[in-house]
């Protein structure tokens, strides 16, 4: 018999991921676009990419100005980071789940794109990303729509309950096997709150338009369906400063 193939094993196929991430409806063209958004004017700001994979993310933040640093558990995602960085990126392999190799207040902002449900407890992560944000800073994150992960699967699992499930991803012609987290709104708010967070924003997006004509059918699923939900986090500053410039 066979040994089951590891889920989320992203070092195994890290260059299949990284070519979808790259040109893909769902990130390229829907969730990239709006966590973009949501970070507005980085320029000049340090900005930490926690589960960078392999620097897209990254690197459209450098380009907006920002001084950012990425880290991420699969080794080779960053290298495929590094490759596309260059040698002096500021990129670490760590897992979101140990104590992060920064010092407190490290960072203006940080960017959680899609990493956050693949944890069963949220809580340490959140505060060591509190930890590495100076007050008055922010969290950007997006995870997945408990809309998506509750209400499509069969059989429909308990919404106020905290679960997780394993799904086959087609992965350039390739199926992988993933396995997620999934809990409910109220759940995902109140580990923002017993980290210190303060809610700023809630957001579920639609896709770039320019998506329309390349995934016709994509779109227009994207568009009456959300896959993702984002927030942006603040971590207050008891001095009465946004901290924004």
């Amino acid at each position: 018999m066979q040994p089951a193939e590891e889920t989320n094993d992203y070092d195994g196929f890290a260059a299949a991921y990284s070519a979808e991430n790259e040109n893909g409806l769902v990130n390229a063209y829907y969730e990239r676009p709006a966590m973009l958004g949501l970070v507005g004017d980085v320029a000049g700001r340090r900005v930490l990419d926690a589960g960078c994979g392999a620097g897209p993310l990254t690197a459209a933040l450098r380009e907006r100005g920002a001084v950012v640093t990425g880290i991420d558990a699969s080794a080779g995602m960053v290298a495929l980071a590094r490759r596309r960085l260059g040698d002096g990126a500021r990129l670490h392999v760590g897992d979101l789940g140990d104590p992060l190799p920064f010092g407190d207040d490290a960072f203006d902002d940080v960017v959680a794109s899609l990493v956050l449900h693949y944890l069963e407890d949220w809580g340490p992560t959140l505060g060591e990303l509190g930890r590495v944000i100076r007050p008055g800073g922010r969290l950007i994150a997006s995870v997945g729509h408990p809309f998506t992960a509750y209400a499509h699967r069969d059989p429909r699992p308990d919404y106020h309950a905290t679960t997780s499930y394993t799904f086959d991803w087609s992965l350039n012609g390739r199926s992988v096997p993933m396995r997620l987290w999934r809990r409910p709104l109220h759940a995902m708010t109140d580990a923002f709150a017993a980290a210190g967070f303060r809610i700023a924003g809630i957001s579920e997006p639609l896709p770039d338009p320019a998506a329309r004509e390349l995934f016709p059918e994509g779109f227009r699923e994207l568009s009456t369906r959300p896959n993702f939900l984002f927030f942006v986090l603040e971590r207050p500053d008891d001095r009465g400063s946004s901290g924004r410039p």
